[in-house]
């Protein structure tokens, strides 16, 4: 039987027809299988989890300053606030040191860690050998991030480079508390040069500043602590340069300049007429404010914010107890100066053997960079407003809440602050205590006078290795001139044994480091 041609052509387009349809159908079903997990995929590798819904983790080894680790509620809102999840593992603030060298020996590192000032030079030779992550090209891609302190991230560098993130602190603290009762008492004015400080430090010990017909005061309280009690402060109103000092062209420690050996017969004679407790070289920072709150002492050289402390336990045992605060202060030569710490306290550093790409790198620099906005870093530090702080002129007031609550709830994330007030926006505390807003302000006058030390970035292999000892020979020498166990040629002898005992190496080390960067 013949099929007709009309009939083959509609069988044929009819075949045709079912073809196209079944190639559509499988098209569109194919389509609708991939698409979604080829979409994810791409958001995944181009976000890094922040478009998919994951927020970016990473972690962080940090100091614990309190007994248990802190209620989760401030982490919570600063993970809400910046989208990361953070991994906070919390050491113990007296075992840090320790887990950190195991982390470290052990390659267990996390991504970010913390490390104090005193121990940059323990790390240096592994950021050389490119262990952790060089951040100063990446800074400028970030807002906050790049308009932290120059002059600070200078003080961090390692041959010129910026590895560390700093923890901001106030430059130079120092000045004089001191009883402003007994001031009036005998007629005396804040000092402002140290012939006028040693005459307060002798009227307060021999005038009877407090009325009561005894002798039963002292001029200055003092302490063990040669840098952050007394003694650095009074050798910076003399002149003497901090820790390290340029002389005959070359940098010299600090104890090789005439104003070192000035400041030693100053303290020398404030000790030898009784103008100071007789056993400062034993005496703790808690026994030496006690000397002070307790109505012993009248003079107390060192942190000028304590003043509210020890205003609040001196008016506790006597409240008609006034102080005063003063830090410009005068030398022989005719001039005021304070020494400087490098600008911050510890730095945080981003580990290679954790961090493992550059993308992860600048994930997690994008998580300092939000930290360091203002409402980030207040919430960090101070806590929520309203329920741990209000503002008052400006500034945050945190008495509104119980001290058990700032502790278990606020203060521990305080070791992961970055920046400080002028760069991040974070709010000063506010005080209704004049003395106290008066200490912040002269905190503040002190800038205009700082004695920087030159050698903070330098290198020395020697004292790596040996400052600890040297260092403490001559500090040792220097409480026996000062308590008259030796004199100046006792004192020399002992800066020659420095000098042959490693410390020629290292000026040499020193000056060559400063060559090298000059």
């Amino acid at each position: 039987m013949k099929l007709s041609m009309k009939y083959i052509v509609m069988i044929c387009t009819f075949a045709l027809l079912l073809m196209l349809l079944g190639a559509c159908n499988n098209e569109s079903a194919s389509n609708e299988d991939a698409t979604p997990s080829d979409n994810t995929e791409d958001e995944a590798t181009n976000n890094e989890g922040e478009d998919s819904g994951e927020p970016y983790e990473f972690s962080i080894m940090t100091n614990l300053h309190t007994a248990e680790t802190p209620d989760p509620k401030i982490q919570e809102l600063i993970e809400e606030m910046t989208g990361y999840k953070l991994d906070i593992q919390w050491v113990p603030d007296s075992n840090y040191d320790e887990r950190l060298n195991t982390a470290f020996a052990t390659g267990s590192l996390p991504d970010v860690v913390r490390i104090g000032f005193n121990q940059v030079n323990q790390f240096k030779d592994a950021i050389r050998n490119d262990q952790f992550w060089e951040i100063g090209p990446y800074l400028d891609q970030f807002e906050n991030l790049s308009n932290l302190n120059e002059d600070i991230m200078a003080n961090t560098m390692i041959d010129g480079k910026i590895y560390g993130i700093y923890q901001g602190r106030p430059l130079s603290r120092q000045g004089i508390i001191y009883r402003k009762d007994w001031a009036d008492n005998l007629g005396l004015d804040a000092p402002t040069t140290t012939d006028e400080f040693f005459e307060m430090v002798r009227a307060f010990t021999e005038d009877d500043p407090n009325g009561s017909g005894n002798n039963d005061t002292i001029g200055i309280a003092d302490r063990s602590d040669l840098i952050y009690g007394g003694f650095k402060t009074i050798a910076s109103w003399f002149g003497t340069p901090n820790e390290w000092g340029e002389k005959d062209g070359q940098l010299l420690p600090e104890f090789m300049f005439d104003e070192y050996m000035d400041t030693l017969d100053f303290y020398k004679e404030m000790h030898s007429n009784g103008y100071i407790n007789q056993d400062f070289p034993v005496t703790s920072k808690d026994d030496q404010i006690a000397l002070v709150t307790n109505g012993t002492a009248g003079v107390y050289v060192g942190s000028l914010p304590d003043v509210t402390s020890m205003n609040n336990d001196a008016t506790a045992l006597n409240p008609d107890i006034k102080f005063d605060v003063q830090n410009y202060v005068e030398g022989p030569h005719g001039e005021f100066g304070v020494w400087a710490i490098p600008g911050f306290g510890e730095i945080i550093i981003f580990s290679k053997s954790s961090i493992e790409t550059e993308e992860d790198l600048l994930n997690i620099l994008g998580f300092y960079d939000k930290l360091a906005s203002s409402e980030v870093i207040n919430t960090l530090y101070w806590g929520v407003e309203g329920e741990h702080y209000e503002l008052k002129d400006g500034r945050a007031d945190n008495t509104i809440a119980e001290q058990r609550i700032i502790d278990t709830e606020v203060r521990p994330y305080l070791t992961l602050e970055i920046g400080e007030p002028e760069t991040t926006g974070r709010y000063e505390g506010y005080t209704d205590y004049e003395v106290r807003q008066k200490a912040d302000e002269l905190v503040l006058d002190n800038n205009n006078y700082l004695i920087h030390n030159p050698a903070v970035t330098l290198d020395s292999e020697t004292f790596i290795r040996d400052g600890e000892r040297l260092t403490q020979m001559i500090e040792d020498a220097t409480v026996r001139y000062i308590l008259g166990q030796t004199d100046r040629e006792g004192f020399d002898s002992v800066v020659e044994d420095w000098r042959a005992q490693g410390g020629d190496a290292i000026i040499e080390e020193i000056n060559d480091s400063y060559q090298a960067i000059n």
